[in-house]
């Protein structure tokens, strides 16, 4: 019997990337190749790279040269592969450096240095394709690429404009998850609220119906498979709206993933994003009256080019009184090739550390707070991981490995995947202890 080639992977950077691996290995696996443990004994390595920070760059060229000293056949993808001479300045010997989302020239470059060996006995490949993700939850994504041009950002440089999957492929990708057993969908791209707008929001057929390539109607039917559907990467465009009354009536997940970036009205121009931050303190708090459980997570940038200590103290006035459940933040950090570069002197390095610092106590106050007042309460919890007799889950209001997690007791064994209801005893800023009921 032909021995299967074997391919060792490697997967960095975000979601996006994640879906891109998960795209690749589905191919390969499809073909006959089988997934090596370790880059040792692989008849090839491949490392799907991360370039949107040269913090990310440094750690993708890291585990390029951690897989050439290990294997040494090596095939560069991803969106550092965007740049190539960096990667080949470094390492001359690679197989072959492709950039983001070149699937059939990842998978053309694994035929040239190791062809598919062929057994059409075995049945490779399950209908939703080789996952990089626990068998409970699955990253979905719906388009490609941005239209956005924040100065901050070179994504689009990378990963081009924006092209969004009909709507029936999105759905048709979905039900074969959730028929595998997902029992939570992550919905992720570039700028999640713009998907369609590329097709003019055309429909496609699904089912008996058809459904309009358009952010809430996508959303409308996702919530129809009975899973738990969680919204990513949402610009805060006025037809978002539309989608928070699906929370209130439980069809998508009350949790809406918005990256805020910053709340001075000047530095968001720097940044060229929408700058009217007050109108947005009104809008949630309209959200709220709709969906009074709403989580909102953000992300932003302290340090900025120009920063002043005036528009530091507007962003942790803002945040004081948006009171966001889930928070992020990082230091500006430059990337070659953006604009924010050139927009104005840099923070210095001691000052950013000092806000970021500020930013994450205040932060961490506010989330306390609402923590706190989740003790007492009921929730269901799905369950990410069990031992003998505590469990570490997620509630509605967090996502896998960015937000908090709930730690339970438990009497009756629960297993990865269950959603269990759990009394919430007791709280920390970020975490919630409770005991399965």
């Amino acid at each position: 019997m032909t021995v299967a080639p074997k391919i060792s992977f490697v997967s960095l950077g975000c979601p996006k990337a994640l879906v891109d691996s998960e795209r690749i290995l589905t191919h390969l696996r499809a073909e006959g190749y089988e997934l090596a443990r370790k880059h040792d004994g692989a008849d090839v390595v491949i490392v799907n790279t991360c370039g949107f920070l040269d913090s990310a760059k440094a750690e993708s060229l890291q585990a390029i040269g951690d897989a050439m000293a290990e294997n040494g056949r090596v095939i560069v993808t991803g969106c550092m592969g965007a740049q190539p001479e960096e990667i080949r300045d470094k390492y001359p010997n690679l197989l072959a450096v492709t950039g983001p989302q070149a699937y059939e020239s990842v998978v053309a470059a694994v035929h040239e240095a190791v062809p598919p060996a062929h057994d059409p006995f075995l049945d490779l490949v399950p209908p939703q394709g080789v996952k990089l993700t626990p068998r409970h939850y699955a990253y979905l994504k719906i388009s490609e690429g941005c239209n956005n041009r924040c100065s901050f950002c070179i994504i689009p440089s990378l990963r081009g404009d924006l092209v969004s999957r009909p709507a029936g492929d999105v759905l048709r990708e979905a039900e074969k998850l959730v028929k595998a057993g997902v029992k939570e969908l992550l919905v992720i791209s570039q700028d999640t609220s713009a998907y369609g707008v590329d097709l003019r929001y055309a429909p496609s057929p699904w089912r008996d119906r058809e459904v309009r390539a358009r952010f809430a109607d996508l959303a409308a039917a996702l919530g129809e498979f009975g899973v738990w559907v969680r919204l990513h990467y949402v610009y805060p465009y006025p037809h978002v709206d539309e989608v928070i009354p699906l929370m209130a009536e439980g069809k998508v997940l009350p949790y809406l993933d918005m990256p805020l970036q910053h709340a001075s009205p000047s530095v968001l121009r720097r940044m060229r994003r929408p700058a009217n931050q007050e109108k947005m303190l009104e809008r949630i708090r309209a959200w709220r009256g709709v969906c009074p459980d709403l989580a909102i997570r953000s992300t932003f940038i302290v340090g900025f080019p120009g920063e002043t200590e005036a528009e530091f103290e507007e962003l942790l006035a803002w945040l004081t009184e948006a009171k966001l459940e889930r928070v992020g933040a990082f230091p500006y950090e430059p990337v070659r090739g953006a604009a924010a570069n050139d927009v104005a002197a840099q923070v210095p390095e001691e000052v950013k550390a000092e806000r970021y610092r500020r930013f994450m106590e205040t932060q961490a106050a506010i989330s306390l707070r609402l923590q706190k007042a989740k003790v007492g309460k009921r929730l269901p919890v799905l369950i990410d991981a069990a031992g003998p007799t505590v469990a570490t889950g997620r509630t509605k209001y967090d996502a896998p490995e960015i937000d908090g997690s709930v730690h339970v007791a438990f009497r009756r064994p629960v297993r990865v995947g269950d959603i269990v209801t759990v009394k919430i005893e007791r709280a920390d800023a970020y975490d919630l202890h409770g005991v399965a009921v």
